[in-house]
């Protein structure tokens, strides 16, 4: 059996077990959206909006219900005129915290990140 015949074979989430936590935990506007409600507690959806303000109400809208049906926000509707929803982080979001703290924590390399980058285009320069 060839290499490229065993690559075919295996799924993406042998290959690399975390894949579908970093599909999940890191898509485009789900760690914002976690952040933000973990940090500020529930919120109404404008509340949330205007907090992330380079969110679309669309995509934002999107988001929360891919949110809440992996159980990492939970919605509460309360029947009163007007109709008032809010979203809280729920606990399985929140035992995300550490990954995010260490994330965080990680974010002082950015510097080097980017000190690597123009390195690297400086040398395609050349």
């Amino acid at each position: 059996m060839s290499t490229d015949t065993l690559r075919q074979e295996i799924p993406p989430e042998l290959a690399c077990p975390i894949s579908p936590v970093v599909d999940l935990v890191f898509s485009r506007w789900t760690t914002p959206i976690l952040w933000t409600l973990n940090q500020h507690g529930r919120q109404r959806f404008v509340e949330l909006e205007r907090r992330i303000s380079t969110i679309s109400p669309k995509v934002l809208t999107q988001r929360l219900r891919q949110l809440e049906r992996d159980g990492l926000v939970i919605r509460t509707y309360h029947a009163e005129v007007p109709p008032r929803v809010e979203y809280e982080i729920s606990d399985l979001g929140r035992s995300l915290a550490p990954l995010f703290a260490t994330i965080a924590e990680w974010s002082v390399n950015l510097d080097a990140v980017e000190r690597a980058r123009k390195d690297y285009d400086a040398k395609l320069k050349r």
